[in-house]
C-alpha cells in the first residue's frame, strides 16, 4: 500500500498521536491515506473512535510487535 504521508508518535500517550493525525488529515487531499505509528495501546479504540466521529475512513489497524499501526483515508 502507498501512503501520502507517514507520521511516527511512537513515545506519545493519548491525545497526542490523535492530535497530529488530525493536523496531518487537515493539510491533506481527500482520499488520501495516512499512515500512523504509535506505541501507544489505548490508540487502536482511539483511532477508531477518532474516524467514526471525524469521517476519516479507518482503512487498517495492524499490531507489529509493540507497535500499532493505523491508516486513514482522509475524507
Amino acid at each position: 500500500m502507498n501512503y501520502d504521508k507517514e507520521i511516527d508518535t511512537r513515545g506519545l500517550n493519548c491525545p497526542l498521536p490523535i492530535l497530529k493525525a488530525k493536523k496531518a488529515l487537515t493539510d491533506m487531499q481527500s482520499g488520501q491515506l495516512l499512515k500512523v505509528i504509535s506505541t501507544d495501546g489505548g490508540s487502536l479504540r482511539d483511532f477508531q473512535a477518532f474516524s467514526k466521529q471525524t469521517g476519516n475512513e479507518l482503512v487498517e489497524q495492524q499490531t507489529v510487535g509493540g507497535e500499532f499501526v493505523h491508516v486513514l483515508r482522509r475524507r
